[in-house]
């Protein structure tokens, strides 16, 4: 029971214990330190618009203090929130507070910060949002603030490579015109020539296998021929991939028939068969 009664006895300090404003204060002056305009703001109404030129500087004094004692406390957070209500740009910009609870910030337009939201013709709406673990969170708008537009930025050296190129297009030559038939015939006849003459040397010669379908050396030349089909058919149809294994099963039992095959050879010449 006590300790729930601490923890409302707590919950009732925090909640009285809130964050005000005092003596806030805006000054804008040109490049050469002229002052172009000075007022207190008020937390109630907000003054006319404020209007900065390329080279103007913003000062804006305040105070923070608890509402109470009126003394000057350091929040844990403190920003100053740019808002452009038309684009939804905001930014928020970290503002140092003193231990007595003392803030300044300083606007360069020469040298705006990268918190600035990008601007147009609208205006931003200023607000101070005040953040602590030990009093209520305080958020007061401030004024409305005209700075001049946003300019387009430079260009990245490296942004010409992300750009959409165009399309790619491919021109093919047109497809190859057959030759006339005659000259195929002509190269084919050419082609086929050399088998020409060997048969009619053959013919001449005389051939004689008289062994040629044993079974010693028909498995052999059966092999050989399979080979042959095998190349005719890479021609025609197969891939590389495909003659390789196919060539490296049919190796296999043509090395034994080949070597059966010269052994039988080898009886038949010493006249043992």
């Amino acid at each position: 029971m006590i300790w729930q009664f601490s923890w409302l006895l707590l919950a009732a300090t925090v909640r009285a214990a809130s964050l005000s404003l005092q003596s806030p204060r805006f000054t804008i002056s040109a490049s050469d330190a002229t002052q172009l305009r000075s007022d207190t703001l008020s937390l109630t109404r907000k003054p006319e618009p404020l209007t900065l030129g390329p080279t103007d500087i913003l000062k804006l004094t305040f105070q923070i203090t608890e509402s109470d004692e009126g003394k000057g406390v350091q929040p844990h957070q403190t920003f100053l929130r740019f808002y452009d209500k038309e684009s939804g740009e905001e930014g928020i910009q970290p503002v140092r507070v003193t231990p007595g609870g003392k803030a300044k910030f300083e606007l360069n337009m020469m040298r705006p910060p990268a918190s600035i939201p990008p601007t147009t013709h609208n205006p931003l709406e200023v607000s101070l949002i005040l953040g602590s673990f030990v009093h209520a969170p305080a958020q007061y708008d401030l004024f409305d603030l005209y700075i001049p537009a946003s300019q387009t930025p430079a260009e990245h050296p490296d942004e010409a490579s992300f750009r959409v190129l165009p399309a790619i297009k491919h021109t093919f030559r047109p497809e190859q015109k057959s030759p006339p038939q005659f000259i195929s015939a002509v190269f084919a006849a050419a082609v086929l020539s050399p088998w020409l003459v060997l048969i009619g040397l053959w013919s001449k010669v005389g051939v004689r296998v008289p062994n040629l379908f044993s079974l010693s050396i028909m498995p052999f030349t059966a092999l050989l021929g399979a080979f042959e089909v095998l190349l005719v058919w890479y021609w025609v149809d197969l891939k590389l991939g495909q003659v390789l294994l196919y060539g490296g099963i049919l190796a296999v039992p043509t090395v034994f028939a080949g070597k059966q095959a010269l052994y039988a050879t080898g009886e038949w010449r010493a006249g043992r068969k």
